[in-house]
């Protein structure tokens, strides 16, 4: 009776290896299967997280370039402005000088004829004016149409 006791025994062990070797298989390989999809799931949501960060970059990116667009076309808008404010401004001079320019010609006019005027005063005073003056009072001052010059001399002294 010991005999097959130490059999069943014996027995019972080979089958108790043989389900812990069955047990111990199936363990392992859900834990590879385990193992497996959390693996995956990991390399997608790299992927999601890398392609994210590429679309933000882009994203970002294609911010900063608009932003820098709109700074170079308003730097272009305010080159422009102060341009045509400057030809403005020159044009505003150039009609300014040229009305100043009138007024100084106008006036010069003005003076030289009230000069030749004096001028005129003067020397129809001393009798020496044109024929017209000398018709109007009489053929001058010596009288009989004769006309006299007069020579003024200056002499300055040096100290």
């Amino acid at each position: 009776m010991a005999e097959q006791d130490q059999f069943k025994a014996g027995e019972f062990k080979g089958r108790t290896e043989e389900k812990t070797r069955q047990v111990t298989g199936n363990i392992k390989d859900k834990a590879q299967q385990g193992k497996d999809t959390t693996s995956g799931a990991a390399g997608a949501a790299w992927d999601k997280t890398k392609e994210s960060a590429d679309q933000t970059g882009s994203y970002v990116s294609d911010k900063a370039g608009a932003a820098r667009d709109k700074a170079g076309q308003m730097g272009q808008a305010t080159k422009d402005k102060a341009s045509d404010m400057a030809q403005s401004t020159k044009e505003t001079a150039q009609a300014g000088t040229e009305k100043t320019g009138g007024v100084m010609q106008k006036t010069g006019e003005k003076v030289k004829g009230m000069a030749q005027g004096a001028a005129d005063a003067v020397k129809s005073t001393f009798g020496m004016g044109g024929n017209n003056e000398d018709e109007e009072f009489g053929g001058g001052v010596g009288g009989g149409g004769k006309t006299t010059a007069t020579t003024t001399t200056t002499r300055r002294v040096v100290p």
